[in-house]
């Protein structure tokens, strides 16, 4: 590890000079959020999910699954979405991962757990299908995620000696000290933080970036329902879709980079088959 690296990711230090002097200018994650609005077709992932499930319609594939696929594999593809600005300095982190936020019960009590996906690239879907299961069980069992425990440490402190710690932690955070216990436990340490939306009947939409942390993307999952899709002469077709939100720290690339890594994630999710070659194998999507 050379001087200027962190445990999880290292310096980047052959960089364009915008994206040296973006975060000095613009310090703050949360105030270089772009949005971007993308609506999928089903057609072909519906096809693909019952030729899945045909042969084991207990241990069965399913929609989250394959965009949870998808969006790791747009990362290994596309390693600028993989960056992180922190304490003014770009860093390339050392893995792709992806956390997500599991109810343990769906009612207005129900406790959360908090879920993480660490990939070394050479994953498919069968890898991440047979990991979410593991890791759904987990938290709906009496068990305490590694995330949760550090919640309950903290919230288990004095408000006084809290904020103290608080402090500390965000200095911790600030430069790179965090941890790696911590790191491994908070899902804003991950690539990519996703919520699936659809789960309880809501659109998908906009949902903010964090100071804290390094995630530099944010992925919001809509609910799945019919919606009209129009040909270039005006025929209206229903279709089975979802809609999906990306929010995205600004500095970490340029829109051309943006647009293409939609474009790859597009090709992904249009063509499900590509999720059962490894996450690192090229992908032709022009």
């Amino acid at each position: 590890m050379k001087h200027g690296d962190r445990k999880d990711a290292v310096k980047l230090r052959d960089i364009h000079a915008m994206h040296f002097v973006m975060p000095l200018m613009y310090p703050n994650r949360c105030d270089n959020e772009a949005f971007i609005a993308q609506r999928i077709d089903l057609t072909n992932i519906n096809a693909y999910l019952e030729r899945k499930n045909a042969d084991d319609p207990e241990y069965r594939y399913n929609l989250f699954q394959v965009l949870v696929t998808a969006v790791l594999k747009t990362i290994t593809l596309r390693p600028k979405m993989n960056r992180f600005i922190a304490n003014k300095t770009m860093y390339l982190r050392n893995e792709v991962s992806a956390a997500f936020t599991v109810k343990k019960l769906f009612a207005d009590d129900g406790a959360e757990a908090l879920a993480q996906i660490r990939t070394t690239g050479s994953e498919t879907i069968d890898d991440i299908h047979n990991e979410i299961y593991r890791q759904l069980q987990l938290c709906r069992s009496d068990a305490v995620d590694p995330g949760t425990e550090s919640l309950n440490a903290v919230a288990s402190i004095p408000g006084g000696l809290a904020r103290m710690v608080g402090a500390g932690a965000r200095f911790l955070d600030r430069h790179g000290w965090m941890p790696q216990s911590v790191i491994d436990g908070d899902p804003y340490y991950c690539s990519v933080v996703l919520s699936n939306l659809g789960s309880i009947k809501l659109h998908a939409g906009y949902h903010h970036l964090t100071n804290w942390g390094t995630t530099s993307v944010f992925c919001a999952i809509g609910e799945a329902k019919k919606r009209p899709f129009y040909d270039d002469d005006g025929t209206v077709h229903m279709k089975d879709c979802v809609d999906i939100g990306l929010t995205i720290d600004e500095r970490i690339a340029d829109g051309y980079y943006y647009s293409r890594t939609v474009q790859l994630l597009k090709t992904l999710l249009e063509k499900p088959e590509l999720l059962e070659k490894p996450l690192n194998e090229e992908v032709n999507f022009e």
